[in-house]
């Protein structure tokens, strides 16, 4: 009965085979597999120029795995073929030799292959990129991925009369038709009843962007207000999840009035939308907006990865033009320096934003579905083979998380903004070159930015290296105070006070060198947060009666979070 009921289950085979090819396209400028194939038989056409190195790695990986196999079939029930310390066979099943036998093997295997890239002697990228191509083929055969050579999916099978791999079939079917694998138990959350709920409402709409306007949760506020620029690149709620870890609920509890962006997911009709206009139309749109609203000259800002850039440029521009909106700038995981983009720099060479700019430059959509899988493809086994293990092979729900809720939430961007993005600060880092970049018709440079900056890094961060933000902090040309949390690009950031988890480090003005820095930097317990309020604090005004959100030029046009943050990528993709 199992046999029969797993046969279809062998269809899991092909969603592998698709997961390889979309994971490959981007990297390989849209050629797929195939082309994945021809750098493999690239990095081994250069190794084998060299036999006596080839042989050696060769004669050494044969004889680690012919002792495996003596220890399997000399002594395979005496505990020397332990699983391997490796989460994906963590799994008590995985004690039994044979299975045992089957994860050494193919780590083995792994580290071969991973070494023949390492020992070819192509330059710096096109190594990146094999290694990045071979471990994305390497994470995806892992014996854990499949059924047949998963033992807790065979136990599972079993023991539920194949009732396991009918409700994994049911969920690959459902991924299939959304086209990515489910990371989360999206039924679990939604968006103004779980996630983002702080109160508040929208006070000003255009094409490109929704303003929140928070209600105050103090008698007494701050005379200066902060505008928040999240990434256009996933939806801003990431700063406003859940009470108990929300960054804006943490601000408006200390007596600020937050402003937030809430960025459009993008239709068809935007497609031919530019940098520019996320500039003009986005950012200083709802400086001005804030500015009017509030009746003040100046107020705070925030910007978060590309929001962080966004707002960088925008007050260049503004700069440029002698305007001087912002008393104060806060950047979180933000690249304005782009020498060293992590681990998202193996997909961008000359090749690939060439065929992204033929795509798309005249218009169109980057899918948001697209996005959230070359982000996944970074972190393949913790993002993408771990459920499809869940998913599929168990036939399990994925657990209700927050953080990876809001990840699935992507948005389509306009293609003309993409490529520009693509080009000027991954690819050529023309950012921060003083005045190569004209922006809203203004040369722009960082080194206008005089105001007074807090610029925070992560320390695990695998999109915005810290070294690299710390790069960017000397960028601009105000007073700056550099902090380094620890953990990622986005636990690093979401770190309320509350219970009291990770650390940072905070010490003198940025210096040439971030190893120095570091060396010298204080380290302190717990969140970063308390310590950014304190540092807005002078520049937050006088403590002034709260008001009502809105006022009569910008009245109330529905509650937070609005209907931006609402629709769905792919439900705008289709109905374009």
């Amino acid at each position: 009965m199992i046999s029969d009921a797993a046969a279809p289950f062998d269809g899991i085979g092909n969603f592998h085979r698709e997961l390889l090819e979309r994971l490959a396209a981007p990297l390989v400028s849209g050629a797929g597999t195939a082309e994945a194939a021809q750098w493999f038989q690239r990095t081994i056409a250069d190794i084998a120029r060299d036999p006596g190195r080839w042989r050696s790695l060769h004669e050494r990986h044969y004889g680690e795995q012919l002792a495996l196999w003596q220890r399997f079939t000399e002594g395979a029930h005496d505990g020397r073929l332990a699983p391997p310390d490796d989460s994906r066979f963590s799994a008590p099943e995985w004690r039994e030799p044979y299975f045992a036998y089957l994860a050494h093997s193919y780590l083995l295997a792994s580290n071969w292959l991973r070494e023949a890239v390492d020992q070819s002697d192509l330059e710096l990228h096109a190594k990146k990129k094999s290694a990045f191509l071979m471990q994305q083929f390497l994470d995806a055969m892992s014996p854990a991925n499949f059924f047949w050579s998963n033992p807790a999916a065979v136990k599972q099978a079993m023991t539920t009369g194949g009732a396991s791999l009918a409700r994994g079939l049911q969920n690959l079917a459902a991924d299939a038709r959304k086209g990515i694998v489910s990371t989360t138990d999206e039924s679990a959350f939604e968006i103004g009843r779980d996630l983002a709920i702080t109160p508040g409402a929208v006070v000003f709409e255009n094409d490109f962007l929704q303003l929140i306007q928070y209600e105050a949760a103090t008698a007494k506020v701050f005379a200066r207000p902060l505008l928040i620029v999240p990434p256009c690149i996933n939806k801003y709620y990431i700063l406003d999840l859940q009470p108990a870890n929300s960054f804006v609920q943490h601000a408006i509890a200390n007596g600020l009035t937050v402003f937030m962006v809430s960025w459009r997911n993008m239709p068809a009709s935007m497609g031919r939308a530019t940098w520019d206009d996320y500039l003009q139309h986005g950012v200083m749109e709802a400086i001005r907006v804030v500015r009017e609203l509030m009746e003040c000259d100046q107020i705070n800002a925030l910007g978060f990865c590309v929001g962080g850039t966004l707002l960088a440029s925008a007050l260049a521009v503004l700069s440029a033009r002698d305007e001087h909106p912002v008393a104060s700038l806060t950047l979180l995981a933000t690249l304005l320096d782009y020498s060293d983009t992590g681990d998202l720099g193996v997909y961008i060479d000359e090749a690939y934003v060439a065929q992204r700019e033929r795509e798309l430059a005249g218009g169109g959509l980057l899918h948001g579905r697209d996005l959230a899988l070359a982000f996944a493809s970074l972190r393949p086994n913790d993002l993408i083979w771990r459920y499809v293990v869940n998913n599929y092979l168990l036939g399990s729900t994925p657990d209700a998380f927050d953080l990876l809720h809001w990840n699935a939430d992507s948005t389509n961007l306009p293609g003309a903004m993409y490529v520009y993005y693509l080009r000027n600060m991954y690819l050529e880092n023309n950012l921060q070159k003083p005045d190569r970049l004209t922006m809203c018709g203004t040369p722009v440079r960082l080194s206008r930015l005089a105001m007074p900056a807090y610029v925070l890094s992560t320390r695990g961060d695998h999109i915005v290296p810290w070294k690299t933000a710390y790069a960017s902090a000397g960028l601009l040309g105000g007073k700056i105070d550099f902090v380094l949390a620890s953990s990622g690009h986005i636990a690093g950031v979401i770190n309320p006070p509350a219970p009291a988890r990770r650390s940072f480090w905070d010490g003198d003005a940025p210096g040439p060198e971030p190893d120095e820095w570091l060396a010298r930097a204080t380290s302190h317990p717990g969140s970063w947060w308390p310590h950014w309020l304190r540092w807005l604090m002078p520049h937050a005004g006088a403590s002034t009666s709260a008001s009502a959100v809105g006022s009569p030029r910008y009245p109330v046009i529905e509650p937070a979070p609005g209907r931006y943050v609402r629709e769905k990528a792919e439900e705008q993709f289709h109905r374009s």
